[in-house]
């Protein structure tokens, strides 16, 4: 008796776009099912981009978590937005996410209005539609599809996890066929390195988001395993101003322990082993001109 032919397997790349704090990288990790992108209330707190793995049906979808794309002032702001395009153009499927509650603004209207440039199939995905009326929704939707082409409409809470299986089981099914890149129970191809100093500036913009403006970034200097099983690692946040390392230490240190108290119990968690984590702060005078702190963000650097 002839074996069942097995279905081919399918892996696609997925672009999630949006404006800033559309809920891009909370999207990413209920999706994976587990964090792989730090999450905080202050916008552009994504940088580079960000792939998560989730597995469905199958198929492997390589989420890209790019960042929020708006007017940018900066050198470092084109950085980002240039990054989150060429993600977009470079990915088989774009997610477009829009805040339910802010609806067609400034921003989210600029995004639909390029959209055109992108020749990948598009998906509008409306996120945080538990706090709006569905009328509202509706009209958002019929609006947004107006303005651009899409070859689906999903209404989600990223947050509770709402309408997330139904994009995924849509996106599973709409991937290229082709082999996985991945191993099926990798859920980043972020170095731990990398990963853990995410995580002390998702903390350190936590605990000062209003009052540490985006001039600030952390690097992992130096990862040591020990004969014990457990790992030490140093990590030095830089700022561009004394001021600024102020801020971060804190009265009496208190600050930067806090922040070092909060990183160390999720890489514990996320290592499953004991972690010491030795925090430093510097100050880097205009790092944010610097191209090889862009390089080491996976940022392009921006010439004038």
């Amino acid at each position: 008796m002839a074996e069942a032919a097995h279905a081919p397997t399918r892996c696609g790349f997925i672009a999630l776009i949006g404006a800033p704090n559309a809920g891009k990288s909370t999207l990413v990790n209920a999706l994976v099912g587990t964090k792989v992108a730090i999450v905080t209330p202050k916008v552009q707190t994504t940088r580079a981009l960000v792939r998560g793995i989730a597995m469905a049906d199958g198929a492997q979808l390589v989420l890209v978590d790019t960042p929020g794309i708006f007017e940018p002032r900066r050198r470092l702001d084109r950085a980002m937005v240039t990054t989150a395009w060429g993600g977009a153009r470079d990915a088989d499927i774009v997610g477009v996410l829009i805040d339910a509650k802010q609806g067609l603004d400034t921003e989210a209207a600029a995004i639909l209005d390029r959209l055109h440039e992108i020749h990948r199939p598009k998906v509008l995905i409306l996120n945080k539609v538990d706090l709006v009326e569905k009328t509202s929704l509706l009209q958002l939707a019929s609006k947004s599809n107006e303005k651009a082409t899409f070859e689906a409409t999903f209404m989600i809470s990223a947050l509770s996890g709402e309408g997330v299986d139904d994009l995924k089981r849509w996106l599973a099914a709409r991937v290229p066929e082709g082999p996985w890149h991945f191993p099926p129970d990798e859920v980043s191809d972020a170095p731990l390195r990398m990963f853990a100093a995410e995580i002390t500036r998702e903390k350190l913009y936590l605990m000062l988001h209003q009052e540490l403006p985006y001039q600030s970034t952390v690097e992992t200097e130096r990862w040591e395993e020990r004969p014990d099983g457990s790992v030490r690692i140093e990590q030095t946040i830089y700022v561009e101003r004394e001021g600024q390392r102020k801020i971060v230490l804190g009265k009496g240190g208190r600050t930067i322990k806090s922040i070092g108290e909060a990183a160390r119990k999720e890489m514990s968690e996320l290592l499953e082993r004991r972690v010491h984590l030795f925090l430093f702060v510097k100050v880097r005078k205009d790092w944010g001109e610097d191209p090889e702190r862009y390089r080491q963000m996976g940022l392009e650097y921006p010439k004038d």
